[in-house]
């Protein structure tokens, strides 16, 4: 189940389209569109913190496209417009920088750690990633060129669980819904998921996540169409008040 979203976030007297700007005059206000290329996992922190940049630029907006981060990564490199890469994985950032399409150097803002994403209740007694072989348990993954994927693959090799998912999904998102639609008894997402979505699941840790965690960078891109806003919105994701958002989330400090 792939999962592209886009989300506008609009301050109120910001124009439409005709607003996709060049980011500013020359008093070094940021206004216009700022297009945001993130990981799955970011949907509800930068959806918070868009309006947080928004309000504290009026004028601006920001949009999201929201999916997995080697589905962003490969986008970019076709030629998509976008001001901002934020990757849940330094691999898929790689891609992207050496492809030439970063502005500058890539600057980790956040980290995540997997848990076991089982339904409210715990109804198979989940209790650690051995306990997903068990009969009857079905897991959902996230596939390997995924970051969630291939961190999951390391905390089980890890632990030296051999397990096979009856699905594979293109995001983390998409891992989770799974076992929100009851389709799948547990999945490997992130603590920060779990964390929005603790209505309908709950998140089981477990030892060896310690051996998976992600590092989340980000970074302006070279044909930015608003260069200005693009700088302007990484600066801020690295601010004092974007990262209190994060960690909220349940994101690690850097």
């Amino acid at each position: 189940m792939a999962v592209l979203v886009a989300v506008a976030l609009v301050v109120a007297g910001c124009g439409g389209s005709a607003d996709r700007a060049t980011g500013g005059g020359g008093d070094g206000r940021v206004t216009g569109t700022v297009t945001v290329f993130a990981a799955a996992s970011l949907t509800e922190s930068f959806t918070r913190i868009g309006k947080d940049f928004e309000a504290a630029n009026p004028g601006s907006r920001v949009t999201l496209n929201v999916a997995g981060s080697s589905a962003l990564a490969n986008q970019i490199i076709q030629g998509a417009p976008a001001d901002v890469f934020a990757s849940a994985a330094p691999a898929n950032m790689t891609t992207v920088t050496e492809a030439g399409n970063a502005d500058g150097t890539p600057s980790i803002f956040a980290r995540n750690q997997l848990v076991i994403a089982v339904p409210r209740g715990n109804p198979k007694a989940v209790a650690g990633l051995a306990d997903l072989t068990s009969p009857g348990v079905k897991v959902a993954l996230c596939a390997s060129q995924v970051p969630c994927g291939a961190a999951a693959r390391t905390a089980l090799d890890a632990a030296g669980v051999a397990l096979t998912p009856v699905t594979l999904e293109r995001d983390v998102k998409g891992a989770l819904a799974k076992v929100k639609l009851g389709e799948v008894d547990a999945a490997l997402v992130y603590r920060t998921d779990t964390r929005a979505a603790s209505a309908d699941v709950t998140g089981v840790e477990f030892p060896e996540s310690a051996r998976a965690v992600n590092d989340y960078p980000i970074v302006a891109l070279k044909d930015a169409p608003n260069p200005n806003g693009a700088r302007a919105f990484v600066a801020y994701v690295r601010s004092a008040p974007a990262q209190a958002v994060l960690t909220e989330a349940g994101f690690q400090a850097p």
